[in-house]
């Protein structure tokens, strides 16, 4: 009886051990070091990353295919380590409400418009004086060289770090009320504008009641009449079907509009410095690839909202000089707050690259 005992008391210290030791491996401590597949297998566990991006758009937009884009580079240039979530349409909210999530570092990406940001980063208010740009390449180069960069170099302060410059492209104005062809048809028209301050000032100085909305919410405001219009690119007015609530389209061009490519500072802290090069890369060579589409979509969108039935009708030049003295104070006003040098730079750039 009493080797019975000893029996079964040395198969149950024998279990015990093999339960703290299994216990050990599995919670990460002090267990099986040795040169076998499980260190690999906890090491590949510790470095997988998910990558949360949202944006205000939807999935067909040029910026939710560039998305994509970013999410099949990041995807195939780490093996898959690094997985990014997409949700479009404002699913996780608006440009404001994600872009503060990424401070908070409950979000890892956004693509807002930079208008939005200006209460971020004052500077990026410069992008939003109207007829700045004549052409999507003088944007870029702006965006791409010294005075964008400089701009994004402001943003890690605020919990973000920007990335790169994409495109939303020209805004253009639509309204149930009548043809915009010239200065005197801004006159009390009620328009859909960004919280922007530039452009709640330009659309006052042209007579307009400007009225700041959040973009999701903009379909519902037309589709009700509580404002007459809104202004965005010809891509955003096609993918979110306001032809089926607007009659007229102007083709304004008034201010063109960058997006900027966010990451959330706390969650690009925790990154390696090469997981850092493969994600700005990604954001750069997708960026090239949402502008190429946005270009290509202007023209696709301008012929589509045709078809719809809308009626098109352009401005000319003479009313966009005669719309740019009248603003003029405005940009002259907003050039002191952002920083006389700044946009003096701009300036000067802007005209040597017209020169070339």
């Amino acid at each position: 009886m009493r080797k019975a005992w000893q029996t079964i008391s040395l198969t149950l210290a024998g279990m015990s051990l093999l339960i703290l030791a299994a216990c050990g491996g599995a919670n990460g401590s002090d267990g099986a070091t040795g040169a076998g597949g499980n260190d690999a297998t906890a090491g590949q566990a510790a470095t997988q990353r998910v990558i949360k991006a949202g944006i205000g758009l939807n999935e067909d937009h040029p910026e939710g295919q560039g998305l994509l884009k970013f999410k099949e580079i990041v995807e195939q240039k780490t093996g898959g380590k690094i997985k990014v979530e997409t949700y479009f349409a404002a699913q996780l909210g608006d440009d404001q409400q994600m872009t503060e999530a990424l401070k908070a570092g409950t979000l890892e990406v956004t693509v807002p418009s930079t208008s939005p940001l200006v209460g971020t980063v004052k500077e990026f208010g410069i992008f939003d004086f109207p007829f700045l740009f004549n052409s999507g390449e003088e944007a870029d180069a702006i965006l791409d060289g010294p005075i964008g960069q400089k701009i994004l170099e402001k943003l890690p302060e605020h919990n973000l770090v920007g990335l790169s410059y994409w495109e939303n492209g020209f805004r253009n104005l639509t309204n149930n009320q009548h043809p915009v062809a010239k200065l005197e048809d801004f006159q009390g028209l009620k328009i859909r504008t960004m919280q922007n301050e530039v452009h709640l000032d330009a659309f006052q100085a042209l007579g307009a009641n400007p009225t700041p909305m959040a973009f999701s919410e903009v379909f519902t405001a037309l589709e009700g009449k509580t404002v007459d219009g809104q202004e965005n690119p010809l891509a955003t007015i096609l993918s979110n079907k306001y032809y089926e609530v607007q009659d007229y389209l102007s083709m304004t061009r008034h201010v063109y509009t960058p997006f900027a490519f966010l990451i959330s500072k706390s969650f690009w802290d925790q990154l390696t410095p090469e997981e850092q090069t493969i994600i700005r890369e990604a954001s750069i060579e997708a960026g090239k690839y949402q502008r190429e589409l946005s270009r290509k979509a202007d023209q696709e969108a301008l012929d589509a909202l045709t078809k719809e039935g809308m009626k098109v009708n352009e401005l000319s030049d003479a009313e966009k000089e005669r719309i740019k003295q009248v603003i003029q104070p405005v940009i002259d006003k907003y050039s002191e707050q952002f920083g006389r040098d700044l946009v003096d730079q701009l300036n000067q750039q802007l005209a040597e690259i017209r020169k070339q």
